[in-house]
């Protein structure tokens, strides 16, 4: 026969046990320590911003030893196609872009300057060209967009009201110095 005062007791003892976790939740919920829901809600909204914050700050610096592998190429790549040897590649280059936008050019000058800090040589250009005025601002253009380094310091316009529309322009490029 089964002791039924044996399982009584276990079970009010349980009973008394379950109560008494209950009492302790209800004090640690509603106690100042823990805070209102409201407040906890609040701070879990905190902490999920400054995360997502410091995710946001932490993002450029993933895979930097492969970005700076990648910008010592670009910074190659850079000098190789923006800064020529000689100073024969940067006048058949501004000859190249006069001619594909209509342009004549009337006379040029330059002068290698000292080098510059960096392994560069300042080349200054002064030149004259000629054509209509719609060649000449699509030559500007062109000249701002090459991928050789061309610095435009100053453009005088000029002509005669009949004909062709003259321009002069001073100009910087830049040579790899010690090539």
């Amino acid at each position: 026969m089964p002791d039924f005062r044996r399982t009584r007791k276990s079970l009010k003892t349980a009973l008394a046990i379950m109560a008494a976790a209950d009492v302790l939740a209800a004090a640690v919920y509603f106690s100042p320590l823990v805070g209102s829901a409201e407040s906890r809600r609040q701070e879990l909204n905190t902490l999920q911003t400054e995360l997502i914050t410091k995710t946001r700050q932490v993002a450029p610096l993933k895979d930097l030893p492969q970005k700076v592998i990648l910008a010592s190429h670009e910074i190659g790549d850079f000098y190789k196609k923006r800064f020529p040897t000689q100073e024969s590649q940067i006048l058949t280059e501004l000859g190249k872009i006069a001619a594909a936008n209509g342009v004549t050019i009337d006379q040029e000058k330059y002068k290698v300057l000292p080098t510059d800090a960096g392994g560069l040589e300042p080349v200054e250009i002064e030149a004259d060209f000629s054509g209509n005025y719609t060649a000449l601002a699509h030559f500007i253009n062109a000249m701002e967009r090459d991928e050789m380094f061309f610095i435009i310091n100053s453009v005088t316009l000029g002509g005669q009201p009949q004909g062709p529309v003259k321009l002069s322009v001073k100009l910087e490029a830049y040579l790899k110095a010690g090539s």
